[in-house]
């Protein structure tokens, strides 16, 4: 597998957990289950939104707001889950002011652990499976 594929994935999985987490912990923070293609499409403008804005947002702070610096990532991911709300796509709601405070707290932590342990996971598995094919081809 390919590394940009990898990370890309591993990115796209850490969002979607995230964005999981903050609808079972939070009773404004709303995913519509009902239509699966609009959690998908979800997941992926908030990925790519968040992918894109970290860095401007990170540029934009250390020209004119350096003290914001150490919270970008909250930061980006607000603003992606505000792009994406207002999107017409249904897939998501938040419906309080708590969610929208907590929300992206939620969702910044969750992926930040999750960029972690998902490679540690996929190449643990990796690593299994090479040597399990490893095994397989002395045997014959």
């Amino acid at each position: 597998m390919g590394l940009f594929f990898m990370r890309t994935l591993i990115f796209l999985l850490s969002s979607a957990l995230g964005l999981i987490v903050a609808d079972l912990l939070l009773t404004g923070f709303t995913i519509d289950w009902s239509q699966w293609w609009g959690f998908v499409l979800c997941v992926l403008i908030f990925t790519v939104l968040q992918s894109l804005l970290a860095p401007w947002i990170t540029s934009m702070a250390h020209r004119y707001a350096p003290a914001l610096l150490g919270g970008i990532g909250i930061i980006s991911t607000f603003a992606a889950l505000l792009i994406v709300v207002l999107l017409p796509i249904g897939g998501l709601r938040i419906t309080d002011a708590i969610s929208w405070i907590l929300g992206p707290v939620v969702i910044w932590v969750i992926t930040a652990v999750s960029t972690v342990v998902l490679p540690l996971l996929l190449i643990k598995r990796g690593v299994r499976e090479a040597a399990a094919a490893r095994s397989a081809a002395k045997k014959r």
